[in-house]
């Protein structure tokens, strides 16, 4: 009986695969007389993604479903890019007091610096002075941050992250205007 269902089973598969072989071979006389199958579809064009960390990843996306993968080395090691600070903004020739709309002055200037980097890919991230709310401070440096990440992208750049650290990570003590001044400020780190 085993032996039975087994021949049952194949002739069945052999069926189905001879079926499908043939009504993809009948879509196309040209392709049936060549042996070659051609699918007709979207042209899917596989892109490096660069993380926040600066490592490499190969992306394809089909619109159903996405694949990305690491990108290593031969000998098996992440394929990471250095990232350094490249550019650091002062805030108050950015932003008017308390806002996160850039002047007209500072969106030329950033354009030409994103122009001019070159790099692969920037982390944007944003700071304050210790005068409002930490809460407050972070929504205003990410906001901030967020204005100069549109500019980079209006520019053609490849933006890898935005983020906000508000008053936590002070360049100098908050307790002169001087340095509150320096802690007012969003910091571009180029990924190269």
């Amino acid at each position: 009986m085993t032996g039975y269902l087994f021949r049952t089973v194949r002739s069945v598969l052999g069926g189905v695969a001879a079926a499908v072989i043939g009504i993809s071979m009948m879509a196309d006389p040209a392709e049936a007389q060549s042996g070659q199958r051609v699918i007709v579809g979207e042209r899917y064009v596989p892109t490096i993604w660069v993380d926040p960390d600066g490592c490499e990843h190969w992306v394809m996306d089909d619109g159903w479903e996405g694949y990305m993968t690491p990108n290593v080395s031969r000998q098996g090691i992440p394929v990471c890019r250095r990232g350094n600070v490249c550019g650091v903004m002062n805030s108050d020739q950015l932003f008017a007091t308390d806002s996160a709309h850039i002047n007209a002055q500072g969106r030329a200037r950033l354009m030409d610096f994103f122009r001019k980097t070159n790099a692969i890919s920037y982390i944007i991230t944003g700071h304050t002075d210790s005068r409002a709310s930490d809460e407050y401070n972070l929504d205003l440096s990410l906001r901030r941050a967020n204005s100069v990440a549109r500019v980079a992208a209006q520019s053609g750049a490849r933006i890898a992250d935005v983020r906000g650290y508000g008053e936590r990570m002070p360049k100098a003590a908050n307790t002169t205007a001087a340095g509150m001044q320096q802690n007012r400020r969003v910091e571009i780190i180029c990924i190269r």
